[in-house]
């Protein structure tokens, strides 16, 4: 193991030249399958809340979040970014984060922009450190209403509480947000779509979405199902938004746990040749 495994705040790991900031819960790499959560467009580490603490304590795995280079305590990232950033993200530094920090055997659990980065890799890199996927509110294309629901956030962000509200986690505020906002407004974006990751997956998907999701709908979850070609589950949430690991999080740290566990039992089992 290359890092050292704890959830103090201020720890950071070098994948690169870059400086990231990590956290991690439960078991060891060593010793347990690792979840890896990848954070929304707007996230970092502190914004999983308690989530990545009841992970670790429901399925006995070792969690692992950071905060992407522009996020959290991490380094910065130069403005605009591109509009394949995602692809970019998944492609150049997931694996050395994931080698920085000395994972084993994981499953990818990513919430909206985080969900979109793990699926690519998935469906890119060959990786058979990489399990399973959990996908949080994930997306393959642009939808009216989410880049309708992203201007507004530009609204509040300039003239609302948004800004003060992410200064608590962000310690280059206007880069974590710029960096977001203005690919996803973009024209250019419009036509963006990365759904041919889908078609790359081998290994066992959970996508999870909340039906009120202002950012995406449930078109997003039937791409994955009309495309894929290994066993997926779906967990789709009432009364639930863009964060279901927040808004309803039993139920989601119910599904995560199952979806775990039975993985876990089937990888284990033996194969009799009689």
């Amino acid at each position: 193991m290359t890092i050292q495994w704890t959830d103090t705040p201020e720890s950071t790991l070098r994948a690169g030249d870059v400086e990231i900031e990590y956290a991690c819960w439960g078991a060891s790499p060593d010793t347990a399958p690792t979840l890896v959560l990848l954070h929304e467009g707007l996230g970092s580490v502190g914004q999983w809340k308690g989530f990545p603490r009841a992970l670790a304590e429901t399925t006995g795995f070792g969690v692992f979040a950071y905060s992407r280079a522009g996020y959290g305590g991490s380094d910065p990232v130069s403005l605009p970014r591109p509009l394949d950033y995602m692809t970019r993200e998944a492609i150049e530094n997931l694996g050395p984060v994931l080698d920085a920090a000395g994972i084993q055997q994981t499953i990818l659990l990513g919430h909206s922009d985080g969900a979109t980065i793990a699926a690519i890799y998935a469906g890119s890199v060959a990786d058979m450190r990489v399990r399973g996927l959990i996908l949080i509110a994930p997306h393959f294309f642009t939808e009216p209403g989410g880049l309708a629901a992203i201007k507004e956030a530009g609204e509040a962000y300039s003239d609302g509480d948004l800004k003060p509200r992410l200064e608590k986690y962000h310690n280059h505020v206007d880069v974590a947000f710029y960096g977001w906002h203005d690919v996803w407004t973009d024209p250019a974006f419009t036509s963006w779509n990365v759904a041919d990751a889908i078609d790359h997956w081998r290994i066992p998907v959970l996508a999870i979405q909340g039906r009120d999701d202002a950012y995406g709908t449930l078109a997003q979850i039937s791409e994955i199902e009309a495309r894929i070609y290994s066993p997926v589950e779906t967990l789709i949430l009432p009364d639930c938004g863009h964060a279901p690991h927040l808004e309803r999080e039993a139920e989601t740290l119910a599904g995560v746990t199952e979806f775990c566990t039975r993985l876990r039992r089937l990888e284990q089992e033996v194969v009799s040749l009689d």
